[in-house]
């Protein structure tokens, strides 16, 4: 029984491979020339430069985003600090004190407090 060889993969002949180890290449038909590679080449190039144009504006979109976010957070803590001034005018012992729940209260008749 006789093998026949591809012509597509060429054996190495090495003494360096031991058992169970591929020794074939892959070898292509297809022989490009130095110009064919250049065009190439610029074309990848060309590709991946459409494709980062196309993808920037994404990133500033998402930029003014987060900005505008921000600003809302911003506005967010004003208020915020706002509130809690307004809730301390509002809770003031002076307030409190003249409010119309605090006219209503009447003295104790008696007190006593614990002794020792």
């Amino acid at each position: 029984m006789s093998y026949a060889r591809s012509t597509q993969f060429n054996r190495r002949s090495s003494g360096s491979w031991g058992r169970n180890q591929n020794t074939t290449r892959f070898a292509s038909p297809v022989k490009l020339g130095p110009v064919t590679h250049t065009v190439l080449v610029a074309l990848m190039i060309t590709v991946l430069g459409l494709i980062y144009l196309t993808q920037a504006p994404r990133a500033t979109s998402y930029d003014y985003e987060a900005q505008k976010i921000d600003s809302k957070i911003a506005d967010l803590n004003n208020q915020k600090t706002d509130l809690q001034v307004e809730n301390a005018r509002l809770t003031a012992l002076e307030n409190v004190q003249n409010s119309s729940v605090a006219r209503n209260m009447t003295q104790p008749s008696q007190t006593d407090y614990v002794g020792e």
